[in-house]
């Protein structure tokens, strides 16, 4: 009697998630890449996008709470907000943020556009069945952004422009105290890690006290 050898395939090896992609910590904008993409904004007459970008840079919001932004956070009495706050999503705690003169111009202009008429949303989705702009449609503009400037689009996501801001504010003062609470951080040592401090960051400003 002959045995017949059964054999089973393997399956297929799984491809790693990452594989093809740069991964790690995306970079923040420079301030000339800043003023690059709105200028560019500005010409092309895109109120949205304009208004978008320029919370994205004051809020240094995660782009999970930039999307969910309500009217009713930034606008009171017929005018703009100088200052806000709003619950993070992810901690469930809150955190206040600026907005400066410039992203309350476009912000007004925005919000009394025909498009925003009964809105509730300050970036109401395309789509009907969805309230709000969604975090990969956020992503997917930022992409362009970064693109129409000629940055290497895979080096930069939402986190960019949550960094950007902070990024200048402690390249400046070396105040990581104040990164950490306009970052809505609640432990100091993952304000750090964002920022992406590294040994030489923090012998330069030891360098700078002289006891």
């Amino acid at each position: 009697m002959s045995t017949e050898l059964i054999i089973t395939p393997s399956p297929p090896a799984r491809i790693a998630w990452n594989k093809g992609r740069i991964v790690g910590q995306k970079r923040p904008l420079q301030p000339k890449h800043v003023w690059s993409i709105r200028i560019r904004l500005e010409m092309s007459g895109d109120l949205r996008d304009l208004a978008l970008f320029n919370m994205a840079i004051d809020s240094k919001l995660r782009g999970c709470d930039l999307v969910r932004l309500q009217v009713r956070d930034v606008f009171a009495a017929g005018q703009v907000r100088e200052r806000a706050s709003v619950i993070q999503q992810k901690t469930g705690r809150p955190v206040r943020f600026e907005i400066t003169e410039t992203t309350r111009t476009c912000l007004k202009q925005w919000i009394a556009s025909p498009a925003m008429t009964g809105r509730q949303y300050l970036w109401p989705s395309q789509f009907h069945d969805r309230p709000h702009m969604s975090t990969r449609q956020y992503a997917r503009l930022l992409r362009e952004w970064v693109s129409s400037i000629g940055l290497e689009v895979s080096s930069y996501g939402t986190h960019s422009m949550q960094r950007t801001k902070v990024a200048q504010i402690y390249k400046k003062t070396s105040n990581l105290r104040a990164v950490q609470l306009l970052l809505g951080h609640t432990k100091m040592d993952g304000t750090v890690r964002y920022l992406g401090i590294e040994v030489d960051d923090a012998l330069t400003i030891s360098e700078t006290i002289d006891l």
